[in-house]
């Protein structure tokens, strides 16, 4: 099955995880973003080594746009 394109970053795949939310070309789903972001750490933490090095800025803040 093809990806269902939410917008140019967050795509959705029956196949691949579970069909939930992620960012394009990668495993990571939207929740666990914006986990992190509930939690208190800012974009620039979300993107650093400790959690998701292969993000951008710009995934981050397409995260953000899915989830208003």
């Amino acid at each position: 099955m093809a990806d269902q394109v939410i917008s140019d970053r967050i795509v959705v795949s029956r196949d691949v995880v579970h069909g939930k939310p992620r960012i394009a070309g990668t495993r990571i789903m939207v929740y666990q973003v914006l986990d992190l972001l509930a939690a208190g750490k800012t974009p620039a933490e979300v993107i650093s080594p400790d959690y998701f090095p292969d993000l951008t800025l710009d995934d981050v803040r397409a995260c953000i746009a899915y989830a208003n």
